[in-house]
């Protein structure tokens, strides 16, 4: 279980560090979800009179919304902020875990080099969770076509659980993939076969750590669209401003971890070398 815990060690004891970077594409994020929908499906899927309007349903499920032009705009800059914002957190967390230096020089001058595959990794999870909502979507719209309520609030609820599951492996699939382009240099492909490798052994941990972190937040985004949409937005915040760290500083932890490599933020701090 340590390593599971280990990128929440490393979060808490260099929060003011990584805090800075995640707070912004947190906020757009957050702004960009259509709290309402989420909130109109649960409501209506347990009081019997479930939505009935595919599109409703899909919005529910998307991260973003697109109830209005501004929503859009929110979501653009919140893939941009993610983006350019996940690039410089991986930059500084491996730096750190590399050479033990905890300081913020030398990380634009990586910046070049570790975009590009963020921003293709990170465009891919992101159509590949719309692709994933716009099928759980139909889904759900087909199960309302059932009768009996209770049927349709128990073939969601499963429909729903199976596809998370399915949802938290592909995504462990290719988990390990941007840490190793950033530290071996090798290209996607070559990338995403070793890190595979790698992950083979600590699948079962992985998931694990994923499935404690995103359980949790969905039930939070569940409850807080219960509440008025300054609170959502606001809880919205917090919970995407940690999950966003979570997510880069557990890929630096996990990688590290699995090629057998030194953290010298562990061993041996910047001054002492």
């Amino acid at each position: 279980m340590r390593i599971v815990y280990d990128h929440w060690v490393y979060i808490f004891k260099h929060l003011w560090f990584i805090l800075p970077f995640a707070v912004i594409p947190a906020l757009f994020l957050s702004l960009s979800m259509d709290y309402s929908a989420i909130e109109a499906f649960w409501r209506g899927l347990f009081s019997g009179e479930p939505v009935t309007d595919w599109f409703d349903i899909f919005c529910a499920w998307s991260l973003f919304g697109f109830g209005s032009v501004l929503d859009i705009v929110y979501a653009v800059c919140g893939i941009v902020c993610v983006l350019v914002f996940m690039s410089t957190i991986l930059a500084f967390v491996e730096k750190h875990m590399r050479i033990g230096k905890r300081s913020l020089s030398g990380i634009f001058s990586q910046f070049r080099g570790v975009l590009p595959p963020v921003a293709g990794m990170m465009l891919f999870i992101f159509v590949l969770y719309e692709g994933w909502a716009l099928v759980l979507s139909a889904m759900l719209y087909s199960i309302v076509s059932v009768s009996s309520a209770g049927a349709v609030i128990a073939l969601s609820l499963l429909v729903i659980l199976l596809f998370l599951g399915a949802l938290l492996y592909l995504v462990s699939l290719v988990y390990l993939c941007l840490p190793c382009m950033q530290m071996t240099g090798l290209g996607p492909m070559q990338s995403l076969l070793y890190s595979y490798r790698l992950m083979v052994g600590v699948r079962g941990k992985l998931l694990l750590s994923l499935l404690m972190s995103f359980a949790p937040a969905a039930l939070v985004v569940w409850g807080a669209s219960f509440l008025p949409e300054a609170a959502s937005v606001v809880i919205g915040l917090v919970l995407f401003t940690f999950l966003f760290m979570s997510y880069c500083v557990r890929m630096e932890t996990f990688y590290f971890e699995t090629d057998k490599l030194d953290r010298e933020d562990l061993l041996l701090s910047y001054r002492e070398l």
